[in-house]
């Protein structure tokens, strides 16, 4: 499985809102000027992440984006699915999708075990770890 710089790009623009002090918040100008990612692609991310409740957005000329909840309430596999879609490796290892092959399938118990594994990783990590994490390094410098 492969994360596309859809889910790279909402992964460190949500991090960058989640460093600010707490009540502040950023114009996707802002985010892109500090991060490197444009402006319009920014806009087009917040769309699935404010719909997902994992931003909210102040209006206005000096408005912006900040957390749309607890920092540990947000895991990285929200993020994830909200602008990637679901995180199954193969249609057949959700859940409730079973194909006809399902009961004789020899592949379908190790897809199930990957996606389980993705899952698992992903849900673990929180955003209030990441921030925790990124706030003990050494010598921050702001990239992901």
């Amino acid at each position: 499985m492969k994360i596309s710089s859809k889910g790279r790009y909402a992964l460190e623009a949500v991090l960058y809102i989640c460093l600010l002090p707490e009540g502040e918040y950023a114009s996707t100008r802002l985010i892109a000027e500090r991060t490197g990612i444009s402006d319009g692609y920014l806009e087009q991310l917040f769309i699935p992440l404010r719909q997902a409740g994992i931003v909210r957005g102040i209006r206005g000329s000096l408005g912006g984006y900040l957390p749309g909840k607890a920092l540990n309430k947000i895991t990285m596999g929200d993020i994830l699915r909200a602008v990637e879609g679901p995180l199954e490796p193969v249609a057949c290892a959700a859940p409730t999708t079973l194909c006809g092959k399902a009961s004789v399938c020899t592949a379908r118990h190790t897809w199930v075990d990957l996606y389980m594994t993705i899952k698992n990783c992903v849900d673990s990590i929180d955003l209030a770890k990441m921030v925790e994490f990124y706030r003990a390094m050494e010598n921050p410098e702001y990239t992901i």
